[in-house]
């Protein structure tokens, strides 16, 4: 593992002419070659582009579509799909902003719990997370500075806290999901890997047209503790409120753990109700699918209506609610996942701090850096308000700093 490759210093070197888009497609390519871990399951030519990223290389989760390249979404049932004619408008979108899709990367099974092949390069021998396990994982192990992933429930957030990178989910809706082969279209999100908080901050610039905003002062924090974290994830936070209170922030505690519970109560079922009608040629093939999968899309073909639509009450009445609990704040501050990878690649880990956030659709940051005392990975977590990614991430770019003094 040669280490995460930067994505603000590549675009620096490819601005001021020190390399070129074809050199580091190149470069990307032997890095991939050289991996002892699968992470891809193919590659693509395409040309160089030349929007603002200038030409960087990019991993695309194998549930979006690629034109020229099949999209198998990590299950048999698509082992023999035709390639896709075009690419899905979140490819053309970091395609205008310079980006380079060099290949697909692993995913679970149709984005849910069933693990493909990819180990974790921060924590060899342990999860790297699902679903886009293997784009976190491509950017752990360097062999791109940039990889799109999705998030239904904590697909995203959950794999960069325990591959060790960043990552930022965007709000629902930010930007459109035709070519994505989704499970809830109430829950999908687009979401995206890099390096560090600062690489983040780069990319969405680039996609989104917005500048990067000017670095903040001391941000207002309420942070989250949840119960179910691992003593070294416990620890961490702690450590966390600690440095950042150190370096000026007011860190408040989240006052409404009713709340939480709700809306962590409310999204499977609104994923279960969904992913049974979005999911439901491969339903009518629920033998040939994973015991999990299947297991999801009959509970959501029994499920009554009325309990999905209670359901999406709840969520409703919790944004209401959740919009009074941060007024006056910048972001709410969690763990990203309850402790350190898992041993093990026959499970991706629990989900269930992504939940809440993820049933609201807002944009959530995993902000990387500290370990346990085995030197295994532990995300933190920051969760914005919808449609402003560029707020959160002045946030996030805070908070990465002051975590390292």
């Amino acid at each position: 593992m040669t280490g995460p490759w930067s994505l603000r210093a590549l675009v620096a070197d490819l601005t001021a002419g020190r390399t070129t888009p074809e050199a580091a497609v190149a470069e990307a390519r032997s890095r991939i070659a050289a991996a002892s871990f699968a992470a891809w399951v193919s590659s693509a030519y395409v040309p160089a582009s030349t929007g603002p990223l200038g030409g960087v290389p990019l991993g695309v989760k194998d549930i979006i579509d690629l034109a020229g390249l099949p999209t198998r979404c990590g299950s048999v049932l698509r082992a023999d799909v035709s390639p896709a004619t075009v690419d899905a408008s979140i490819v053309r979108e970091w395609r205008r902003a310079g980006a380079v899709p060099i290949g697909k990367t692993v995913t679970t099974e149709f984005a849910f719990f069933a693990p493909g092949p990819t180990d974790n390069p921060a924590a060899p021998g342990h999860t790297p997370g699902g679903s886009s396990s293997g784009s976190a994982a491509a950017v752990a192990a360097g062999h791109v500075p940039l990889a799109l992933g999705s998030q239904t429930a904590g697909s995203v957030t959950r794999p960069a806290a325990f591959c060790g990178v960043a990552s930022l989910v965007m709000s629902r809706g930010r930007f459109p999901v035709d070519g994505v082969t989704g499970l809830s279209p109430s829950l999908d999100s687009h979401g995206m890997f890099t390096a560090t908080v600062s690489d983040l901050a780069l990319a969405w610039s680039a996609l989104s047209g917005e500048p990067e905003a000017a670095a903040s002062s001391a941000p207002r924090l309420l942070v989250w503790s949840p119960t179910g974290m691992s003593p070294a994830m416990e620890t961490a936070l702690g450590t966390a409120v600690s440095r950042l209170r150190a370096a000026g922030a007011v860190v408040d505690e989240f006052p409404d753990s009713a709340l939480v519970a709700a809306l962590t109560a409310a999204h499977p079922v609104v994923m279960a109700y969904e992913a049974a009608r979005e999911r439901a040629v491969e339903l009518a093939s629920a033998d040939r699918l994973s015991v999990p999968l299947a297991q999801l899309l009959r509970t959501g073909a029994e499920m009554p209506r009325a309990e999905y639509e209670a359901a999406l009450d709840v969520v409703a009445s919790g944004a209401s609610r959740l919009a009074e609990v941060v007024g006056g704040y910048d972001a709410v501050l969690a763990p990203a996942a309850l402790g350190s990878a898992p041993p093990g690649l026959t499970a991706t880990g629990d989900p269930v701090l992504s939940r809440p956030w993820q049933a609201l659709g807002l944009p959530v940051i995993a902000v990387p850096g500290l370990r346990d005392k085995a030197g295994l990975p532990l995300g933190l977590q920051l969760v914005g308000r919808s449609w402003e990614e560029t707020a959160l991430l002045v946030t996030g770019r805070w908070t990465e700093t002051a975590l390292k003094r």
